[in-house]
């Protein structure tokens, strides 16, 4: 017997229907959510990522504008559009989307977004106040990751977790806020020596290091839930996580796709994200 496929599309679907009541609540008082994006250079993969980012905008209610800079463009440049959509009440959130250009410095302009105003929870201040649980946004993968696993019913507390990868985007935040929950954290990197000892204890592996297929089912713990968050291209053009699906989806209790598992969750809790950011303008000034 296979594992339950965990549909990422579907629970993003309802999400997203939550979250647009959310926002059409807020345009009645009079506030309608914006999300500013910025790219830098003519990446083909970042300009689809924008362009379903401004799409899922529109969808759900959400006012979105693109800020579109050359490949060579100056970081004083880019710094100051950021100045202004600071200073922007008809912007709540800001995205920068990376990879920048060689030349930026990522930390420098990650961090010249207000922390008010971080909708993608890639700030200093808010991947560091995961440690005490008081982020302002949480970063959209790892957040559309515990979602599904609420929505699957999925127990966290007194697990034992595992995550492989130990990047500020997935891995690191990733750990924190399944320990936040209440799990037992254990976080391996691609190059942990015997891999498999730690990934076979797993109630809950996630995985997210890039290489394609690395989990096979001899590495899993029967009846775990496994989240794949990666996404590789394979030589003949389609796409795989970093766990075998085929042989692991025998062994798990639970696992998600790839394509249609994580994906989709993280643009929705971006949107989620912005909306929140709304809320709080709109409670700020309800108050004053």
């Amino acid at each position: 017997m296979g594992a339950h496929i965990i549909d990422g599309k579907a629970i993003a679907g309802s999400v997203r229907a939550e979250w647009k009541l959310r926002a059409e609540n807020l345009v009645k008082q009079g506030i309608t959510p914006g999300l500013a994006v910025i790219i830098v250079g003519d990446d083909p993969a970042s300009s689809i990522y924008v362009r379903n980012k401004v799409k899922a905008c529109n969808e759900i209610g959400i006012y979105s504008e693109v800020h579109r800079f050359s490949g060579d463009a100056l970081q004083e440049d880019v710094l100051l559009c950021i100045q202004k959509l600071n200073e922007n009440v008809q912007i709540h959130g800001i995205l920068v989307q990376l990879p920048l250009p060689p030349h930026f410095d990522n930390n420098a302009v990650i961090t010249s977004i207000t922390t008010q105003k971080d909708v993608d929870g890639f700030h200093l201040y808010n991947l560091g106040a995961l440690v005490t649980g008081n982020a302002i946004f949480l970063p959209c993968t790892p957040y559309g990751v515990m979602v599904m696993l609420e929505k699957n019913n999925i127990l966290i507390e007194g697990q034992h977790a595992v995550v492989v990868g130990r990047s500020n985007i997935v891995g690191k935040p990733m750990a924190f806020m399944l320990l936040q929950r209440g799990a037992t954290m254990t976080i391996c990197t691609s190059k942990t020596r015997d891999l498999a000892a730690f990934t076979r204890s797993a109630d809950i592996l996630v995985v997210a290091v890039g290489k394609p297929k690395m989990i096979q089912a001899e590495m899993v713990k029967p009846g775990a839930t496994v989240i794949d968050v990666g996404i590789n291209r394979l030589p003949d053009g389609k796409l795989c996580g970093d766990v075998d699906f085929d042989s692991v989806s025998q062994v798990a209790g639970y696992i998600t796709p790839v394509p249609g598992g994580v994906g989709p969750m993280t643009i929705t809790m971006l949107l989620c994200n912005t909306i929140t950011a709304a809320e709080r303008v709109q409670a700020h000034t309800s108050q004053v």
